[in-house]
């Protein structure tokens, strides 16, 4: 028998099922106790749903749960389930409402479960969203106010809600934002759209409209830099919507002006830091900064804050990261540039790159990158499932930079056929895993292409999964192979 439709799917002894045991999961189940609801938590990992019957949870198949659908009265998604999967298209057919726990969270908070709502400061974008968002809540924190760093930056935001604050800094991806129908947060920030994730929206419209999810709320905030982003700014329902730029900022924008970072949204020229006092290096730095700002200034923090928050900010793991400086050649880890739009923006800070590129494009092209960034190279070294792809834009919009295919022992027999391209194999050695194995031989063949002056960058353009578990395990064998040939 189903659940009758139009009850309150978070009332006591409602029937919800959990999707998903990983993190998520088990922020969405601890969520969920207090309420009394009857959760069902469903993975494929056997192993995993195990774990969690053993400590009493009741569990399932996602293909057993899609064939009772209609005996839910809400599905909560872990962020990494395609709307087109069996579960959750079931669920849709069915009528059953499906939340991510981001919904889930914005609905407990805006009720006061937690006590009196937070103050909610988001931000998305296909690039940069962690240095913007820790860059907001280091500005926050500069202020002296109460505010949690959380969602897609790694503190889920159902944990963050259980500790008090006045604001949360949130970071949070399009996966997230197409789960998310009601949040309406204090203020959103688009940075920029580009290409990316479309083999799980299935089309740039519903990756745009996922990004455009967070402009509903009181502040509206676009890069305006970016065409995409800047669109957004015209359809926006917040009632206040501020831009900023690289240039000098209009009434209602950040911008930078002689130097320095300054505001004429919240007030009147007002100049709130140095550009030379951004430790990321390039114009993604500065806009990371303005973006920040931007949404710092919304909720009155002084320029003061602002300020010293830039100064004393370091840039996390994996991004933009100087590994070291060898023979004069710089070695740069900006492994979460796991799209073509982070490359093109990392690859711009440095004027000669050797560029460590290539893993999963996820449906995007590479082509109009390459273009954009072909004066700044001086050699190429590609690696991964999609390295073809890569191969044929540099043919196409830099044939005279020489380029190294690393290959491993199963395609070792594929050779370009470019005169200028080589092909380096990267050895089996006991103990050492595909990744490094691959690492060490593109750090190999990129300091033979590197001469003192370059950066030899890893900015990927493309996800890690081919042959790494992660971007941070990517780039942690990336800084190892330069140590090792450093020595």
């Amino acid at each position: 028998m189903g659940y009758e439709a139009g009850l309150d799917p978070l009332a006591p002894d409602a029937p919800v099922l959990v999707a998903g045991a990983g993190m998520t999961g088990r922020s969405v189940l601890a969520a969920l106790a207090p309420l009394g609801v009857r959760p069902t938590l469903c993975d494929d990992d056997p192993a995993a749903l195990q774990h969690y019957a053993d400590g009493g949870v009741a569990t399932t198949r996602p293909s057993d749960a899609a064939q009772h659908i209609g005996d839910y009265a809400l599905v909560v998604t872990s962020p990494g389930f395609r709307p087109t999967a069996p579960l959750l298209a079931a669920a849709a057919a069915a009528g059953v409402p499906i939340w991510g726990d981001v919904e889930l969270a914005w609905r407990l908070d805006s009720s006061g479960h937690y006590g009196p709502p937070r103050r909610w400061l988001v931000v998305t974008g296909t690039n940069g969203k962690t240095t913007t968002t820790s860059m907001l809540h280091a500005m926050l924190t500069a202020a002296g106010l109460d505010a949690r760093l959380c969602g897609n930056i790694g503190n889920p935001l159902l944990d963050a809600l259980a500790e008090p604050a006045d604001l949360l800094a949130v970071e949070l991806s399009s996966f997230q934002l197409h789960w998310a129908p009601s949040m309406r947060p204090e203020a959103g920030a688009v940075l920029n759209i580009a290409e990316d994730h479309l083999d799980w929206h299935g089309s740039m419209a519903a990756y745009t409209a996922a990004k455009a999810r967070v402009l509903g709320g009181r502040v509206a905030v676009v890069g305006l830099d970016d065409e995409r982003a800047a669109a957004l700014l015209d359809t926006a329902t917040a009632p206040v919507r501020v831009g900023f730029r690289l240039g000098q900022p209009a009434a209602g924008e950040l911008g930078v002006r002689d130097g320095q970072l300054v505001d004429r949204a919240f007030a009147d020229n007002l100049a709130l830091a140095p550009v030379d006092s951004i430790p990321v290096p390039g114009p993604v730095g500065v806009l990371d900064a303005l973006g920040a700002a931007a949404l710092a200034r919304c909720v009155g923090v002084p320029a003061r804050a602002v300020a010293d928050a830039l100064a004393s900010f370091r840039v996390g793991r994996h991004r933009a990261e100087v590994v070291a400086v060898v023979g004069g050649v710089r070695y740069v880890d900006d492994s979460k540039a796991t799209n073509p739009h982070a490359a093109e923006a990392s690859a711009l800070a440095y004027p000669r790159v050797v560029w460590v590129a290539g893993g999963l494009l996820k449906g995007a092209s590479i082509d109009a990158t390459v273009a954009r960034i072909a004066n700044r190279l001086v050699g190429a070294v590609l690696i991964g499932r999609d390295r073809t792809a890569f191969a044929d834009a540099l043919s196409r919009h830099a044939p005279d930079v020489p380029v190294v295919h690393v290959v491993t022992g199963e395609d070792a027999d594929v050779h370009a056929t470019n005169e200028t391209f080589v092909t380096a194999v990267a050895e089996d050695a006991t103990g050492q895993s595909l990744g490094k194995r691959v690492m060490t031989a593109a750090v190999a063949a990129a300091r033979g292409l590197a001469q003192p002056g370059d950066t030899v960058l890893l900015a990927p353009a493309g996800a890690s999964f081919d042959q790494f578990s992660d971007y941070a395990d990517r780039g942690e064998a990336f800084a190892a192979a330069v140590r090792a040939a450093s020595r």
